[in-house]
């Protein structure tokens, strides 16, 4: 690792100190959002530990274990005896992109809309807690979005969302922006997971669509992650008479 010479820097780091979310996490995404804006390079040693210490006001133990979990996630590099250092990036390559579906619509140059039927904060139960790998009981976010194309329905989203990674996402209006759209702009994505398969949907959920129950439908579950942290998990369903799946790929 060829290690660049630590800049000068007003640190002038803070976190919220008013925030739900515990202090370690916190300083977590401080940490990864100075990368990801490129204010702290590819290689760059960040602030020391007793830097951190000082100017955030938080403990010794609580910088070293965001330290810690940033190196083991890639994010960082520890040296002993020298410092942390940004790490090199790494490629990846996905099976499906992530895209926003009112762009989809849109660059077909229809109309979409959208149309909020839930959006709550609940108690993960054991299924939930499993899906977003959280503790039972922990606080989520939840919504349900019916989409639409030219006033004709095609999607069923419901989501669930880590509250404490994500906790603006209540006060959002998804009728003028997207969840997905929200996400990426809040947490980009880093990682994703898709479950592809065909069903028939639930009796609600054929009305929604305004589909009989015997219509199949295509359902996606996709999965979400933001440097290494879990942020999302969506069940997708669409008239399997109005979506296809297209790809392209080189052998």
């Amino acid at each position: 690792m060829a290690i660049k010479k630590e800049p000068k820097q007003d640190l002038n780091l803070t976190i919220d100190a008013d925030s739900p979310i515990p202090i370690y996490m916190r300083v977590k995404q401080l940490i990864t959002t100075k990368i990801n804006q490129g204010l702290w390079s590819t290689n760059q040693k960040i602030p020391s530990e007793s830097e951190l210490v000082n100017q955030l006001g938080c403990s010794r133990m609580t910088i070293n274990r965001a330290l810690r979990e940033l190196t083991a996630e890639g994010v960082l590099v520890r040296v002993q005896g020298v410092g942390s250092f940004v790490a090199e990036g790494q490629g990846q390559t996905s099976l499906f992109q992530i895209n926003n579906i009112a762009d989809e619509i849109q660059a077909r140059k229809h109309e979409h809309r959208a149309e909020v039927i839930v959006l709550e904060s609940i108690h993960a139960n054991a299924l939930q807690s499993l899906q977003m790998q959280v503790q039972e009981g922990q606080l989520l976010y939840h919504s349900i979005i019916i989409h639409y194309e030219n006033d004709i329905p095609v999607q069923v989203e419901d989501r669930l969302v880590n509250s404490y990674l994500v906790p603006n996402y209540l006060k959002q209006d998804f009728s003028q922006i997207t969840p997905n759209a929200y996400l990426m702009q809040n947490s980009p994505m880093t990682e994703g997971e898709h479950i592809v398969k065909a069903v028939l949907a639930s009796a609600q959920e054929c009305k929604w669509l305004k589909i009989n129950k015997a219509e199949p439908c295509l359902f996606i579950q996709r999965r979400t992650w933001s440097n290494k942290n879990l942020i999302s998990s969506a069940r997708l369903i669409y008239p399997g008479n109005r979506y296809h799946l297209e790809g392209k790929f080189n052998p």
